[in-house]
């Protein structure tokens, strides 16, 4: 597989690129993404990815959050994040596609929720549309006509996913648009600040209405909120990059290693440098488990 996007501005200057065209679609296989022979560690991802499994049965690790896998099963990953995903015979089709493809398309490719175990007559729709993607980005590869009708399949495919019910069964709550603009500026300011205060201020709100929005979401409060940003960032690094702890923490707003190794311990339990050694180990019941996105149950809902 060849050909990915880039990582929006925001958080691109943390992770590596590879310099593939942003506005290519490709399709591929599950291994192509694979870091080495078995997985033996992370891959961050530079790209927007679709992974149906088709075969097998093993489990991936979304963002250090572990999700069965099996066939119908989908996962929806993001430029930034890390996978990891462990089966012998797990095999799977993954739709590759960068920033700028569906510039102009009346479609959010971020309503794809994470991860859903496809059934029925929705896992039929979901494995034809993904087939006939995959046989077309393959018969016209390098066919710069055929952008186009890539662009829109993935599109039509994007949207099939949005209008699948909701997993949970919930209705939003009053609080969620505050909290998901908290989120996205975080998305944008974590690297510079962690003061729940500065994004109350950009957002044009109270830090009351911020804590009292995340508390109704998360369970959690807007400083743990974005603590837990820069600690999936730090987390990130450490597992997928062989960078010296020290400037990750420098990159995250830490100018010393030594506040930056006591903000880790207290939020993942365990030092830096203990959890890049236990990288290359996939999670067990006894190991640290990061705790689940704030916009995922804490464990995959029923199809």
């Amino acid at each position: 597989m060849v050909n990915t996007g880039q990582l929006p501005p925001a958080t691109r200057t943390d992770l590596p690129t590879l310099g593939y065209d942003p506005d290519d679609i490709t399709t591929g296989a599950l291994g192509d993404l694979a870091p080495g022979p078995g997985w033996s560690r992370p891959v961050l991802l530079d790209a927007d990815l679709l992974i149906l499994v088709t075969s097998g049965h093993g489990s991936a690790e979304l963002d250090f959050r572990a999700l069965p896998c099996r066939p119908g099963a989908l996962l929806r990953a993001r430029p930034g994040q890390v996978l990891r995903c462990l089966g012998a015979q797990l095999d799977a089709t993954v739709v590759r596609w960068g920033a700028g493809t569906l510039s102009g398309l009346d479609v959010d490719p971020d309503a794809v929720p994470p991860y859903r175990q496809l059934a029925g007559e929705d896992e039929d729709a979901v494995i034809s549309e993904v087939t006939q993607l995959t046989v077309d980005a393959d018969r016209h590869a390098g066919v710069p006509a055929a952008a186009a009708l890539l662009r829109h399949q993935l599109a039509v495919l994007l949207l099939r996913l949005t209008m699948l019910p909701a997993a949970s069964g919930r209705a939003p709550r009053p609080e969620t648009e505050a909290f998901q603009r908290l989120r996205r500026e975080v998305e944008r300011g974590y690297q510079h600040t962690r003061r729940v205060e500065d994004y109350a201020a950009r957002i044009g709100c109270s830090v009351r209405t911020l804590t009292r929005a995340c508390l109704a979401v998360t369970g959690r409060s807007a400083k743990q909120v974005i603590d837990d940003r820069v600690a999936l960032q730090a987390r990130r690094l450490l597992a997928a990059t062989d960078e010296p702890i020290a400037r990750i923490g420098r990159r995250l707003g830490f100018p010393e290693p030594t506040n930056f190794g006591r903000f880790f311990t207290r939020e993942v339990g365990m030092s830096p440098g203990a959890f890049r050694a236990a990288r290359e180990h996939p999670l067990t019941v006894g190991m640290v488990r990061p705790r689940p996105p704030a916009d995922s149950p804490a464990r995959p809902g029923p199809a």
